[in-house]
C-alpha cells in the first residue's frame, strides 16, 4: 500500500511544480526588490503561488511513508545494530520539514503583496535559499543508505550493490547546493546549473529509482513469504 502511494504523490507534486510560477525557469537572485514585488503583485502569479504552496503543504510530507519503508528494509539487513534504520528515520523527519519551511516563506511573500518591496524580497530570498541550500538531510540520507548496503553481507542482500553506488552519486550531486547562500549568479546560485538543475534532477531520479527498487524488494519479499507458507 505504501509503495502504491508514490505514483499518486508524484503526479500531485508534478502538477504543483507546473502550477508554481517562477520555478521553471526559476526566478533570478539578481532581481531587484521592486521586480520581486511586482512578480507577487501580479494577480495571476499571486493566485498560482498561493495554491501551489497549499498543495505542497498538504502533500510534501507524502514521501515519509516511502522513507519509513526504506528504514524498515534497512532494518532487515545483516547488521548487528539498528543505527542505520534510526539514522534514516531521522533524515525522513528533517528533510520534509525543511521543505515545509520553504513553502511557508513563499506563502508569506504572497500573503500581503501590498507590503514593502524589501520585505517581499526578503521572504522570497528566505524561501529560495531554504529550498535550495538545505540539502544536509538528503545528503546524509543517501550516505547512510549506501553505507548500510555496503555492510549488508548476507547471501541475499536486501539491496544490490549498484543501489549504494547510485546513492553516492546522488549525494555528490546534491552537495554543491549547500553553497547557494554564497552566490547571486553562476552555477551555485539558486537558479544555477548545480544548485537548481543538477540538484532537482538528482532528487527526482532518487525518488523514481528508489521507488522502483523498493517495489521490487517488497514484491520479492511477499513472493518468498508465499512460497514459505
Amino acid at each position: 500500500m505504501l509503495v502504491w502511494t508514490l505514483p499518486v504523490l508524484g503526479a500531485i507534486w508534478l502538477a504543483a511544480f507546473l502550477l508554481f510560477p517562477g520555478f521553471l525557469q526559476p526566478m533570478s537572485p539578481t532581481l531587484s526588490a521592486q521586480e520581486v514585488a511586482a512578480f507577487y503583485r501580479d494577480s495571476q502569479n499571486l493566485a498560482r503561488v498561493r495554491y501551489s504552496m497549499i498543495i505542497f503543504n498538504w502533500f510534501s510530507v507524502g514521501l515519509i511513508p516511502m522513507l519509513a519503508l526504506l528504514a524498515l528494509q534497512t532494518r532487515r539487513m545483516a547488521h548487528r545494530t539498528p543505527i542505520f534504520a534510526f539514522c534514516l528515520l531521522a533524515c525522513a523527519a528533517g528533510g520534509p520539514t525543511i521543505f515545509l519551511v520553504a513553502n511557508l516563506f513563499w506563502l508569506l511573500a504572497a500573503f500581503r503583496p501590498e507590503r514593502d518591496a524589501a520585505l517581499i524580497q526578503m521572504f522570497n530570498d528566505l524561501a529560495w535559499v531554504t529550498f535550495t541550500s538545505q540539502v544536509g538531510f538528503l545528503v546524509a540520507q543517501s550516505l547512510f543508505l549506501a553505507l548500510a548496503i555496503y555492510l549488508d553481507r548476507q547471501p541475499r542482500p536486501v539491496f544490490r550493490t549498484w543501489v549504494a553506488h547510485f546513492n553516492l552519486v546522488v549525494a555528490a550531486a546534491l552537495a554543491p547546493a549547500a553553497f547557494t547562500g554564497t552566490a547571486l549568479s553562476g552555477p551555485l546560485a539558486w537558479d544555477g546549473l548545480l544548485s537548481f538543475w543538477v540538484k532537482n534532477i538528482a532528487i527526482g531520479a532518487w525518488i523514481l529509482v528508489m521507488g522502483v527498487v523498493l517495489a521490487q524488494v517488497v514484491r520479492g519479499r511477499r513472493h518468498a513469504q508465499v512460497l514459505e507458507a
